[in-house]
Formats: C-alpha cells, sequence, structure tokens
C-alpha cells in the first residue's frame, strides 16, 4: 500500500467518524453506568448482622499492602457486647488514597471480610486530607455508597470453587492396606 492509499484510507475514515454522535459526558453531573464488576479506590469498612464492626485489628491489609498505604491501631482484646466472646478491634483504621493501586491485597487477605472495595467513582479531592479516609469516613461509605461486587471470602471462592467440597475416594481404596 503506498502512501496515496494510505491517505485516502485515513480521509475516508475521518469522514466516516465526523457525524458519528459525540460518546464524551460531562462528569461528574452526567455519570455513566460502570460495569458490574468495576471497583473504584475507594474503600468502606463494613459491620456485621449484630450492628458490631468486623474489623478485629488484626493488622494482615496493612503488612500486605505494597504501597504502605494502610495504617491500623489495634486495641488489646475485650469482651463483645453483641456475642461475649473476646476479640480484637481497630481504635484507629486509615487509608490514604494517594498512592493506592487498586492491588485488592487488602481485601484478598482479610479473614473477617470488613473491608471492600466501592463501585462509585472517586469524586475529585481539593487538599491531601480528601484524599485519607479516616474511620468515620469508612463507616459513611458503607451507607452512602455501592459496594463492589466480592469481598475477600468471594474471591477465594472464585478461584478455588471446589472449596468445602471433598473429593470421593477411589474405589476400593479403604479395603487396601496402608
Amino acid at each position: 500500500m503506498g502512501w496515496f492509499d494510505a491517505t485516502f484510507k485515513t480521509f475516508g475514515i475521518t469522514l466516516k467518524n465526523l457525524f458519528r454522535k459525540p460518546s464524551t459526558v460531562e462528569f461528574p453531573a452526567v455519570q455513566r453506568e460502570r460495569a458490574e464488576r468495576y471497583r473504584a479506590a475507594s474503600f468502606a469498612l463494613l459491620h456485621d448482622e449484630n450492628g458490631e464492626e468486623k474489623c478485629i485489628g488484626c493488622k494482615f491489609c496493612e503488612w500486605i499492602c505494597p504501597s504502605q498505604i494502610i495504617a491500623i491501631t489495634a486495641t488489646p482484646k475485650r469482651e463483645s457486647p453483641f456475642t461475649g466472646k473476646k476479640r480484637g478491634y481497630a481504635e484507629d483504621f486509615t487509608i490514604n488514597l494517594q498512592a493506592c493501586i487498586v492491588c485488592e491485597l487488602c481485601i484478598q487477605v482479610c479473614p473477617e471480610d470488613a473491608i471492600v472495595m466501592t463501585r462509585d467513582t472517586e469524586q475529585p479531592g481539593f487538599s491531601r486530607e480528601d484524599l485519607v479516609l479516616t474511620m468515620d469516613k469508612l463507616y459513611a461509605n458503607e451507607k452512602t455508597t455501592r459496594l463492589s461486587w466480592h469481598t475477600g471470602a468471594g474471591l477465594m471462592e472464585m478461584q478455588n470453587p471446589q472449596r468445602g467440597q471433598e473429593k470421593p475416594a477411589a474405589a476400593g481404596a479403604e479395603d487396601k492396606p496402608a
């Protein structure tokens, strides 16, 4: 294909797209519908069915975060007013979104499924403090934003769908001596 053919092909593509309807929207006034599995770089801390916070202050998410954006201050174990059992609590839980790489490792390692990403697009921050999520902001996100489709347990289940199902023993295996 010579330069002459390439030029006409380029003009053809330009003319074809010249009369197409624009696909841009005026964000944030108009927001496009996101895919079901979309997740944003915003988080929420969850409560269980009794209304008790799920975070036990184990610091797994803080340790695994490659960007080191999570800071947790855990309290000593104390008796839960809901269950009467001793458990840990997070006294302070802070996420600094300025360096979050949306890797979801924090969600995958949480043993209580206490942390989850949201589906809502982030609103712009006009100062650095707007990008720091404290416990109050994280608990408010649980009530005001759409939560993502998954938790850590859901991700683990997707990776290993046979989890919890026992494999059948081979025929006659119990009769054979060890």
